[in-house]
């Protein structure tokens, strides 16, 4: 899994709320293995015109300013719904490193802190004036620090945030949970022997 430290990136605003997970991956593409680029998939549906295959222009993620975004501002409640790792896929396929809003589903964030990506939970007011300042100055940069816990916005204001100890070292360390236990194969080996040594009758 990718270290996730410091990021600095224009974020693009999504804000509205309880978009769930069949909309940034429709299910009809859940079949396709992990190897496989879910970037393709990412709001498939939704970046279309209704009734057709060309791409909406006012959709967020296929204005040019927003492209290269690694960072989407999002309304409450984002990512609920049915329990897909897909999302998380094809949100960090797509370039996605970081996801901040006023809430996600639970299974969304924790599949997201397993697979490299970081969801970051604001007030509703800071994440609002997020989104305005975005919106206002496309490109406009945010910066989430890990390390720090902290998120600086385009006017310069600084908000802390919260996350899993645990979860917060698998990102900063770059590995998930089976990395971490693998990391431990001497200790745990040496456990094995000495508990073998001792439980022998």
């Amino acid at each position: 899994m990718e270290a996730f430290t410091r990021l600095t990136s224009a974020a693009v605003p999504l804000p509205r709320p309880n978009i769930d997970t069949d909309q940034i991956i429709p299910a009809r593409f859940l079949s396709r293995p992990r190897d496989v680029d879910h970037g393709a998939f990412l709001f498939h549906d939704a970046r279309r015109l209704p009734g057709s295959e060309a791409q909406d222009p006012q959709f967020p993620l296929n204005r040019e300013e927003w492209q290269g975004a690694r960072i989407i501002v999002a309304g409450r409640n984002f990512a609920c719904g049915s329990s897909r790792e897909a999302a998380v896929w094809a949100l960090f396929d797509a370039g996605f490193r970081c996801a901040i809003a006023p809430g996600f589903g639970d299974i969304f964030r924790s599949n997201g802190m397993k697979n490299g990506l970081l969801p970051v939970v604001l007030p509703a007011e800071a994440v609002a004036a997020l989104t305005a300042q975005i919106e206002a100055a496309p490109g406009a940069e945010v910066t989430v620090d890990l390390r720090a816990l902290e998120v600086t916005f385009p006017d310069g204001a600084v908000h802390g945030f919260e996350v899993d100890p645990f979860a917060r070292h698998c990102l900063l360390e770059g590995v998930d949970e089976i990395g971490l236990t693998l990391s431990l194969e001497d200790e745990i080996a040496a456990f094995e022997r000495r508990y073998g040594r001792e439980n022998v009758r």
